[in-house]
């Protein structure tokens, strides 16, 4: 998903070890637990005061204030769908401007917030269980982890700094370009703000507010940090932002989506991969025109017009188009970026039905490069744990008002949500599927995944939600907060899957041809990685996107509970792996999926070979089978002649290593062929992925 600047800094913040020092003075890094919320400053009554929303509601607060000594403090307090973040920050400016000294506590959903920074004789040292080390004190010191709000100086310096942009400590370099300018109101009257783009910290620009004197105003996306009493301008701001953004975005598209990218193609000597049959076939060669595939097989056999396009696929696999089952669609930067990744096609489980008709419209128009999307809205109840961007609904009636309005939309399909009455999700159900929409979603607390499916689930995603037929009754009931991770990561390494609940629900799933979702690549950076090392997720992509997300691929997993230790999270880890294998050996169908950047799917794929699967079967998850989900099978998913031309040429024998699949050669979409590393360049990216 498309991280604005405070989620980079946030819900994104890594998670770092180090023991509280006493009123945030600096100290040695020891190991040791988060500091608890008690023992965090407190905001003054006249702190500044910024508030963290979504369309859902306010989810928390941040504040800003001076101490004492003159050194600056910060403080978030929030709650998202049960994941708690209580954080403080103490920084100290030197003369020049910049970070002299930094103290962070405190706990995010990722575990110990703590981190350190400091500048001694011209040496800057940091500490992170991320990472730590020292360089020569010449930049101004992002931190791994840290407070939103803290960001806001260096917005001010790179406003003023203009091309020559910021050097950024530990490494890399921010530049900012300014943008159009908005007329907004709030509890001060009028106030003019203007939109600016900051390069350097991910691959895309990252949007950001100013003020009038070209000061941090605020941070708009599907999570926003604005001012307390100008959440009524999120809205306005966002329509702008999103404008802004297009127009950019489209003359990229315009740049790859021409007649001649269209012109009829050939493949040679490439290993092609049959997903409908699942198998790979040495020496093949075939023709692509007017956006379908003409021929496939023996060369020698084929009637090639003159003037196609030739690409020698020597060394190379040339695979369907590559899904992801779970990706909501973010901003026109990140789908690009899905596009140079190989997506031609995905599922987007819970896209809010402005943005999902917006981008639908665009892209059939040409002004947006992304693939085909296969879109579902989320409806949840009423609720102060209600998922943001969902249509949140308050009685049965609601509900089926909300399905029929998803199909009004044009929309694929309805998910519902962990804080559901589960009394309406059959109704609900039911009336999706006369209306021919697919049902899936998170599981509702009190409600099992079994009763879930016999009230009309077609899928289940997230493989926790499955997991959850076998977790005690006080973790079913409150499956609608951090119980739905915690329970699964303590409970479920004791569980048999040859046994009775699983062993009967498994066959369930499997008569049903009940899908699945798994999801598993979150779980293993949740349950598996202490920090430090990158996840094995972002390990190929060290060094192509941008320093400051190479420091974020090393953070650690979910924050242990009292009593547990990562081993035992590893255990109930390897345990949700196996019962991959088990759900694909016993029928189920499984669609390959991320509910990430994209950039995991083929460490999603590289699990389910852990758990059994062939590497043909692996890629078919992620081809053929969410095709047929779907029911767009008859057009795409495999290469077959008479289909639509959507096929990735990578680098390497796929057979034998999935991990080719990140090294995308060509991309072939709607029939338009298009060279990977250009991609790549347009979407930020600094190189292939190892």
């Amino acid at each position: 998903m498309r991280l604005t600047l405070a989620a980079l800094f946030l819900a994104a913040a890594a998670p770092l070890a180090l023991a509280p020092a006493s009123a945030h003075q600096a100290a040695a890094p020891v190991s040791g637990k988060p500091v608890p919320k008690d023992q965090l400053l407190k905001p003054p009554a006249n702190a500044v005061h910024y508030v963290v929303v979504s369309d859902a509601g306010k989810h928390g607060d941040q504040w800003r204030w001076q101490l004492p000594d003159g050194r600056t403090a910060y403080r978030w307090s929030q709650e998202l769908r049960g994941w708690i973040s209580e954080v403080d920050q103490v920084v100290t400016f030197g003369r020049d401007g910049l970070p002299a000294a930094m103290t962070v506590r405190g706990v995010t959903m990722t575990g110990d917030a703590a981190e350190t920074f400091s500048v001694k004789d011209g040496k800057a040292s940091w500490t992170s269980t991320n990472d730590s080390g020292s360089a020569p004190a010449r930049g101004y010191y992002l931190p791994a982890g840290g407070i939103g709000l803290g960001s806001e100086l260096l917005m001010y310096r790179l406003a003023a700094a203009g091309e020559a942009g910021v050097d950024l400590l530990p490494s890399g370099k921010a530049t900012m370009r300014l943008g159009p300018t908005l007329e907004i109101s709030g509890p001060r009257g009028p106030r003019t703000v203007q939109l600016a783009w900051v390069r350097g910290i991910l691959a895309a620009p990252m949007a950001v507010w100013l003020d009038s004197d070209k000061r941090y105003f605020a941070d708009i996306g599907g999570i926003s940090l604005v001012p307390a009493g100008y959440e009524g301008a999120v809205k306005a701001m966002r329509e702008r932002q999103e404008a802004a953004t297009a127009a950019e975005v489209k003359s990229i598209a315009q740049r790859f989506l021409t007649p001649a990218a269209r012109a009829p193609v050939l493949f040679t000597n490439v290993r092609l991969f049959d997903s409908e049959r699942g198998r790979f076939i040495e020496d093949q060669s075939v023709l692509a025109s007017d956006g379908k595939i003409a021929a496939v097989g023996s060369l020698a056999a084929m009637s090639v017009p003159a003037g196609t396009r030739t690409i020698d696929g020597r060394g190379k696999t040339l695979v369907p188009g590559i899904w992801d089952a779970h990706m909501h669609i973010g901003d026109d930067w990140d789908v690009l970026a899905n596009t140079a990744n190989g997506l031609t096609s995905f599922r987007s489980p819970g896209t809010d039905l402005p943005r999902a008709i917006d981008a639908t419209k665009r892209r059939k128009s040409g002004e947006l490069l992304m693939g085909e999307p296969f879109i579902s809205v989320i409806i949840d109840k009423k609720d102060p744990l209600a998922a943001q961007g969902s249509l949140v609904v308050s009685s049965e009636a609601e509900t089926i008002a909300n399905v029929r309005r998803i199909k009004d939309a044009g929309l694929w399909g309805v998910k519902f949500y962990t804080s559901m009455n589960p009394a309406w999700i059959a109704p609900a159900a039911a009336e999706a599927h006369r209306l021919g929409l697919y049902v899936h979603g998170h599981v509702p607390a009190t409600m099992k995944p079994s009763e879930a499916v016999a009230a009309g689930y077609d899928e289940l995603t997230h493989l926790n939600f499955v997991v959850m037929e076998a977790m005690p009754k006080a973790v079913v009931d409150k499956s609608n907060t951090r119980a739905r991770m915690e329970g699964p990561a303590k409970y479920f390494k004791d569980v048999d899957l040859d046994a009775e609940p699983m062993k009967g629900f498994i066959a369930e799933l499997a008569r049903r041809k009940t899908a699945v979702d798994p999801t598993i690549v979150i779980f293993e950076g949740f349950l598996t990685q202490d920090g430090g090392t990158p996840a094995p997720a972002y390990a190929p992509y060290m060094g192509i996107i941008s320093p400051v997300l190479d420091r974020s691929f090393r953070s650690g997993g979910y924050p242990l509970v009292e009593g547990y230790t990562r081993d035992d999270y590893r255990k109930s880890y390897a345990n949700m792996v196996k019962l991959i294998g088990k759900l694909h050996r016993a029928g189920v169908p499984i669609v390959a999926g991320t509910d990430g950047w994209g950039i995991e799917l083929v460490r999603e794929l590289e699990i389910y070979q852990q758990a059994g699967m062939t590497p043909a079967e692996a890629l078919q998850s992620a081809t053929i089978v969410p095709a047929r989900v779907v029911k767009a099978d008859r057009r795409t998913g495999s290469i077959a002649v008479g289909k639509e031309a959507d096929m990735v040429l990578v680098d390497g024998d796929v057979s034998r290593d999935l991990g080719a699949l990140r090294r995308v050669v060509t991309v072939v979409s709607d029939g338009y062929v298009m060279d990977g590393d250009a991609l790549r360049t347009a979407a930020g990216y600094s190189g292939r992925p190892k």
